[in-house]
């Protein structure tokens, strides 16, 4: 990911306008535009302004390795590793978790590294259980020793790396404080989750989020399908400002709306597009946004 797409997802993670971004540094919108599209790069001032605002390092805003890389500024770590040498369904139950890292790499192998700076335990207070079954791969995690949900849930990390060779369908689940999904090209990829926010990236296909609660999901790029199902739940997902895409609403009282630059807006959407944005359920609704 290069600069001007971090500097953007950082700002939308924070809830925050250009206009307030620019605000908090000191300089015009018109400024933080050109660096968001990349017609430009801050001097060296705004740089370490912009560091020490979302608590990242120079290096991390300015590196164009992706956030899919397994960890390093972690005390303790746990690795299971598998040999794949053929496509398979991936039918993952993470359970319980602070972050959830989810990408597809080139590679032959599984990976599935647990982290944590608290829990310096984490390979007998956890166990990664691999089940190969013909065309299906079944990954579990669960908790020993007495380690509790609530214990997981503010203390362990999980990044998964997935073959991309080797990736027909999947299928996940987890209940983690944010997702991020990176990489990954496949028919179908279904999401059973209970988390507050998602992060979509460089995904070919159709990616199907069953979660009933609010959710903003930050969606850097579109390319397929995106299918939200919900129940009495309000989200927003923000999209590049150049996607094109359809709009469509099933269930009972789904309610899709409009916003550009944080303020309500017309449709935007389009019909007979190959890309589509799709909520599904009942009395939901989502905001679909983007920044000029």
């Amino acid at each position: 990911m290069v600069f001007a797409e971090k500097l953007k997802l950082l700002r939308k993670q924070e809830n925050m306008s250009q206009e307030q971004l620019a605000a908090k540094l000191g300089v015009s919108r018109q400024a933080v535009t050109k660096w968001e599209t990349g017609a430009g790069i801050p001097d060296i001032e705004n740089i370490l302004s912009i560091s020490k605002l979302f608590d990242i390092s120079m290096d991390e805003l300015f590196s164009n390795e992706r956030k899919m890389n397994l960890p390093k500024d972690y005390l303790f770590e746990s690795v299971t590793e598998y040999d794949i040498d053929e496509s398979k369904h991936y039918d993952m139950k993470f359970g319980f978790a602070k972050k959830l890292v989810l990408s597809g790499y080139k590679g032959e192998k599984i990976r599935v590294c647990l982290a944590s700076n608290t829990i310096s335990t984490l390979q007998s207070d956890f166990k990664v259980k691999i089940d190969d079954i013909k065309k299906r791969m079944d990954v579990d995690i669960n908790q020993k020793n007495g380690v509790t949900r609530a214990a997981a849930k503010e203390e362990v990390n999980i990044f998964v790396q997935v073959p991309v060779t080797y990736i027909r369908n999947m299928e996940c689940a987890v209940h983690a404080e944010r997702v991020e999904i990176y990489s990954l090209e496949c028919d179908n990829i279904e999401l059973d989750l209970k988390t507050s926010e998602v992060v979509l990236e460089d995904i070919l296909g159709t990616v199907e989020i069953n979660c009933n609660l609010d959710m903003n999901i930050f969606c850097n790029s579109l390319n397929g399908a995106i299918e939200i199902n919900q129940i009495s739940a309000v989200s927003k997902i923000h999209i590049p400002e150049d996607v094109m895409f359809a709009a469509v609403t099933k269930g009972i009282a789904t309610k899709i709306s409009y916003e550009k630059n944080g303020k309500q807006a017309d449709v935007f959407a389009v019909t007979n597009a190959d890309n589509i944005i799709e909520l599904n359920g009942i009395k939901s609704e989502l905001i679909i946004s983007v920044d000029c």
